[in-house]
Order: C-alpha cells, then structure tokens, then sequence
C-alpha cells in the first residue's frame, strides 16, 4: 500500500477560533471539513509543503519559525496509507481567503466536534483540544 505524506495546519486566530475548510464538490471526501493543508511534493519538507499550499489554497503567508509541531494521524484508507502531521500557527500575514473552491470556517474549539470531519482527521482533534 502507497503511503502519502500530507502536511496540515490548525490555523488559530487571536480568538482563539480554528479554520476549518471544507472539501469542494468533485473531489474525493467532498463536504467534509479538515485542517488546511496538502501533500508533501518530493524533495519538500512538510513545513515547506504548508507554507506553499496555504498560500495557493488561502492566499496567506507565514513562515516555518510560526510553525509549531502538535502531532501527527497515521491512518490506512482503502487505496492509500495516510502520514499527515499537524501543525498549529497563529500568525500568518494577508486575511484567508477560498483560493481553490473550498468553503471556509472559523469554527470555536467547543464546536468543532459537530462538523464531519474525514477519518484521519478525527483523532487530531482532542489533541488540538487539550493543546488549546
């Protein structure tokens, strides 16, 4: 089985509210929601991999140094094996912004058990909890 390496981001605003993105039409997983993010291309580091894809995805900057490692999912889908760590970040530059068709949410910690989330996501989230 193929492993994929997706880097992610917990995107957390001075409210303490996360952003959440919700996956277009089209793709596979459409109308769930996850953490921002993308796969790792070869020869990119996964820091490297989210500072590009937040900028192509949200139209936003930020820099490896705002980059804080929280944890990581491992999970075996039907065709491929999933590694994506998750990265907090509080300080971006530019106002996020749907780049690729995704909707955005700002949702608070207390309510982001209530959006349908896929299923290497999930066990991310009490983990981000405990951290917030």
């Amino acid at each position: 089985m193929k492993t994929v390496l997706v880097s992610a981001v917990a995107l957390i605003d001075k409210e303490g509210r996360i952003l959440l993105t919700q996956r277009p039409k089209g793709k596979t997983m459409a109308g769930l929601w996850e953490f921002p993010g993308g796969k790792v291309e070869p020869g990119e580091t996964p820091e490297a991999a989210l500072i590009r894809e937040l900028q192509e995805e949200l139209g936003i900057s930020t820099w490896k140094s705002c980059l804080a490692p929280l944890t990581f999912a491992s999970h075996a889908y039907q065709d491929f094996h999933l590694l994506m760590p998750l990265f907090a970040c509080r300080k971006w530059e530019g106002v996020p912004h749907p780049c690729e068709n995704q909707t955005l949410k700002w949702v608070r910690k207390q309510d982001i058990r209530s959006y349908k989330m896929p299923a290497a996501d999930i066990p991310l989230v009490p983990i981000l909890l405990d951290w917030l």
